[in-house]
C-alpha cells in the first residue's frame, strides 16, 4: 500500500471569452487498476480539438494493460500515442469539415508503484511541487532546441520568433507534427502535488504563489481560490482558465 492517498479535482472559469474551449479531466483505466490519468487540453477556434482530446485518451487508457509494472518509458509512450492518434483524427475531421482546429495537451499519469510520468504539447503547463515547492515544471526549452536543430536556425532567432513559432506546436497543424516532451518522477510521497493547467491560469501567477496555494489547500479549495485571483488580476479580460490538481496526502 502506498503511504499517501490522492485528492483531485479539475476546475475551470470561462473569463471573458464568449465560449470555454479548455477541457480537462481525471480518469482511471478500465485495465490497469491502481493507475491514474489527468489530461487538460486547450482548443483553439474552437472545443473540438480539446473534445477530441478528452475522448482519446479515455479510449487509449482503457485499452492499457500495464502487466508486472511498466517502466517509465513506456508510460511516455503511452501519453505519446494519445497525442499522436488525437492529432490524426483532428487533421482527418479537418478535412471532411474544411475546418482546421487546434488543441494543446498535458497528460499525467500516477502509478500504484509511486511513480509518475507525464508529456505536454504547447502552452499549457504542468507543475510538479514538493511541500510547495516547484521541483518541476514543463516548458519552451525543448522545443526551442528543436527549432533549433530542426529548422537550422540560431537560437537568437529561434527565441526572438518565440510566439508565432511555438504556436505552431499543436495538435491538428496540418504543416507539422506534434513535438513532445517528457518527463517523470519516481518516488512519490505525501506533499507532492501535481498541477495541470491553461494559460489563462498559469499567467497571472509565480511558481511560488500557485505551489503555496495548492500546498495549504484542498484541490477545490485552491481551485477556488487561483481562479478568483486570476479573475482579479487579469481585471476581467483574461481568457479560459482551466486546471487539474492531484495532491498527495499522508494516509493519517
Amino acid at each position: 500500500m502506498m503511504p499517501y492517498r490522492i485528492e483531485a479535482g479539475t476546475a475551470q472559469h470561462i473569463s471573458n471569452r464568449p465560449r470555454q474551449n479548455d477541457r480537462a479531466a481525471l480518469m482511471k483505466g478500465a485495465r490497469a487498476p491502481g493507475y491514474v490519468l489527468a489530461v487538460l487540453s486547450d482548443g483553439i477556434a474552437g472545443a473540438a480539438a480539446s473534445e477530441q482530446v478528452l475522448h482519446t485518451a479515455k479510449q487509449v487508457f482503457d485499452a492499457f494493460k500495464p502487466g508486472d509494472r511498466p517502466s517509465i518509458a513506456r508510460l511516455h509512450q503511452l501519453l505519446r500515442d494519445i497525442v499522436q492518434e488525437t492529432h490524426l483524427v483532428i487533421k482527418m475531421n479537418a478535412v471532411t469539415t474544411q475546418a482546421e482546429v487546434h488543441a494543446s495537451f498535458v497528460g499525467l499519469v500516477l502509478t500504484p508503484y509511486g511513480e509518475a510520468a507525464w508529456a505536454h504539447v504547447g502552452d499549457s503547463r504542468l507543475y510538479h511541487f514538493q511541500e510547495g515547492s516547484c521541483v518541476a515544471r514543463t516548458g519552451d526549452a525543448d522545443y526551442v532546441e528543436h527549432l533549433v536543430s530542426s529548422d537550422r536556425l540560431p537560437p537568437d532567432a529561434a527565441r526572438s520568433h518565440r510566439k508565432s513559432r511555438l504556436l505552431l506546436n499543436v495538435l491538428g497543424n496540418s504543416r507539422k507534427e506534434p513535438f513532445v516532451t517528457v518527463g517523470q518522477h519516481a518516488v512519490l510521497a505525501p506533499g507532492d502535488v501535481f498541477l495541470l493547467c491553461s494559460d489563462g491560469l498559469w499567467h497571472f501567477f509565480t511558481d511560488a504563489e500557485l505551489g503555496a496555494v495548492t500546498a495549504r489547500n484542498s484541490p477545490r479549495q485552491a481551485s477556488e481560490l487561483l481562479i478568483a485571483k486570476a479573475n482579479e488580476r487579469s481585471q476581467g479580460k483574461g481568457g479560459n482558465c482551466t486546471m487539474a490538481i492531484v495532491k498527495l496526502v499522508d494516509t493519517a
